[in-house]
């Protein structure tokens, strides 16, 4: 057990595509993607990071983010993968045992005047995890959908623009206002504590997947971002499948534009541009439990429910 350095991106690689071939997430990722997560700005490599070594071989490994802003719990998410050929081996216990040691000592350090939580993701189907989860003290506290249109299929709305407000294309010009909108839209959403300038440098509409061309902004008075869309497209993705697909990452509305359509008119916006462009699928995940309906407004849209995915929240305390 070791942490994980920048020379480890090709055995990680190798390692999420061997799980993602037993789990059928729908998820994939090429070297590119990998080195995005580990060059991530808040991922402290050398503590926040562990990998499970046979030999030369990457059987396992666990990533640890702490929380920065903590409302009523202080959740710890991480991201873990075992090689299928060795599960049931005891390596993903280790890996949450190495988890918690790390949450518990982060979580001392920085003196969170909240409860800690450690949480866990992954498909629905993936048995395994779930009696993991089960032997290691942790429940399912969250349940997401994984959504699809196939827009060869057709079956695009149309929604007009709401009266007062504009639609733009997303340029960087826009990308302070866009994240003050975006703060904004989540801040009565699950587990959400905001994100600052280094998150959405990291994780925004800077990235290396985001699509400029498949994203839209609504603006108001003063030019101020009212709603937004910010949609990503993978290679990873459209090599193992065959089809070119892109990622809706962000749709969001501040709470005093809601009800008036303005979701509903950039999702017929980037659904329409997404198929003119040759795309043959749209995806997303949505939390089955949002406050602001969105299963209903993609349904709406046009996409169908996939892939389910569950969140299991565990006690800090443990193996």
């Amino acid at each position: 057990m070791r942490a994980l350095t920048l020379s480890d991106v090709p055995a990680l690689t190798a390692l999420r595509a061997a799980a993602e071939h037993a789990d059928r997430s729908g998820m994939h990722f090429d070297e590119t993607d990998i080195r995005s997560e580990l060059t991530d700005p808040k991922l402290d490599l050398a503590a926040g990071t562990v990998g499970a070594w046979q030999g030369t071989r990457l059987v396992g490994f666990a990533a640890l983010y702490e929380p920065e802003r903590v409302r009523d719990v202080a959740r710890f998410e991480a991201s873990a993968a075992v090689d299928p050929a060795l599960r049931r081996h005891g390596i993903g216990t280790e890996l949450i045992g190495w988890m918690r040691r790390r949450a518990r000592t982060v979580h001392a350090e920085r003196g969170y005047d909240a409860p800690g939580e450690l949480h866990l993701s992954g498909v629905a189907t993936n048995t395994g995890l779930a009696a993991l989860a089960r032997h290691t003290g942790f429940t399912p506290c969250r349940h997401w959908a994984g959504m699809t249109h196939e827009l060869r299929d057709g079956g695009i709305p149309h929604a007009a623009v709401p009266e007062g407000l504009r639609l733009v294309p997303y340029t960087p010009a826009y990308e302070e206002a866009t994240r003050l909108a975006h703060n904004d839209a989540f801040t009565d959403h699950w587990d959400f504590g905001g994100a600052d300038a280094e998150d959405w440098k990291a994780w925004g509409p800077a990235g290396h997947s985001f699509r400029a061309e498949l994203s839209g902004l609504l603006l108001g008075a003063g030019d101020r971002v009212a709603a937004y869309l910010l949609t990503d497209e993978y290679a990873a993705d459209t090599a193992a499948t065959g089809l070119r697909s892109c990622t809706l990452a962000f749709l969001g509305t501040r709470p005093d534009h809601r009800g008036r359509g303005a979701a509903r008119a950039l999702l017929a916006h980037t659904l329409h541009a997404a198929r003119r462009l040759g795309y043959d699928r749209a995806e997303l995940v949505v939390d089955t439990e949002s406050p602001t309906g969105a299963p209903a407004l993609y349904s709406w849209a046009g996409f169908r429910p996939g892939v389910r995915f569950v969140t299991y929240s565990g006690p800090l305390t443990g193996c």
